[in-house]
């Protein structure tokens, strides 16, 4: 029997309690270190007319393509060594995605920054002059009240980018819910936790409380128990991204799922039923097969 603290889930227990039009924040970078056993278990869902609030990668390119998105905000779509996601590309070619909000990098942190701190908006400079406040004319600017001796400054009114949800992947949790990062970079995965109303971290490996900050610093230990309303255990979880130390992007896998989802609708169709179709443990048991498979064509090559 788990305790009154214990907050750990499933993955389809996760997302059994998500609904149809939500406000859904997705953590990570890009193509680093981004909930994607989550996001997949999403992808395979019945959930539609989703808002997506994310530094995107293929989360955004996975959801597109399966048209669960009726808004994306975002600041960028891109798999790195891929520069433009290519489900992303084809939803927006195709005008698939029925709003889209494009914010500045700047605007974007911000706006996450006002969610967390529970303000309706906070004031910046970025996004002035830019086509940003164009193709967004509801982003109002503000007159500060200040005059600092150059006159009162006309600001980006940034609104706050409030989530119903956030899904972030953390190298190691609690089952309480405090987590831990330790690669090279937090991300943003703290303000998407304080952005919504409820969160949901997986991880690598539950660990005991203490073995959170075990040989490693305590100022990585970016999340606590307070942001956190579920904890899955989802080893491998964030493949094909990033979740250094433990296991770098793998590139090979992005390449075949690039090239499907810039292929033909034979080409995705066909790397849906072969990595998609199923739960986690056989996406997991594909990849597996996968790589395998390229090691042998390797051996042969030499």
């Amino acid at each position: 029997m788990k305790g009154p603290r214990d907050k750990r889930m499933t993955i389809d227990e996760v997302v059994a309690t998500l609904e149809d039009g939500m406000t859904i924040g997705i953590g990570g970078w890009g193509p680093r270190r981004k909930p994607m056993a989550l996001v997949r278990a999403i992808y395979r869902s019945e959930l539609k007319d989703l808002t997506i609030v994310s530094w995107g990668g293929a989360d955004v390119g996975l959801l597109t393509r399966a048209g669960k998105v009726r808004k994306l905000v975002y600041a960028f779509v891109s798999l790195d060594s891929v520069p433009l996601e290519p489900n992303f590309q084809r939803a927006r070619q195709q005008g698939t995605i029925p709003e889209v909000v494009e914010l500045d990098e700047g605007m974007f942190n911000t706006g996450l920054q006002a969610a967390a701190q529970r303000l309706p908006f906070l004031p910046m400079r970025a996004g002035l002059g830019s086509d940003v406040l164009v193709n967004n004319p509801w982003i109002k600017t503000i007159t500060s009240p200040y005059d600092e001796g150059h006159g009162h400054e006309e600001l980006v009114a940034v609104p706050a980018l409030r989530l119903d949800v956030a899904l972030v992947h953390m190298n190691r949790a609690d089952a309480h819910g405090n987590a831990t990062y330790l690669g090279p970079d937090p991300y943003f995965d703290d303000l998407f936790c304080m952005a919504a109303d409820r969160a949901f971290v997986s991880c690598e490996q539950v660990v005991d409380t203490a073995g959170l900050t075990y040989e490693t610093p305590v100022q990585r230990l970016l999340l606590n128990r307070m942001m956190v309303s579920g904890v899955v255990e989802t080893p491998h979880g964030a493949h094909f991204t990033t979740c250094t130390p433990d296991y770098e992007r793998d590139e090979p896998f992005q390449r075949a799922y690039a090239a499907a989802a810039g292929g033909s609708g034979e080409d995705w169709q066909a790397f849906h039923d072969r990595f998609l179709a199923g739960d986690e443990a056989a996406y997991q048991a594909a990849v597996e097969a996968f790589r395998a498979e390229m090691q042998a064509e390797k051996e042969a090559a030499k």
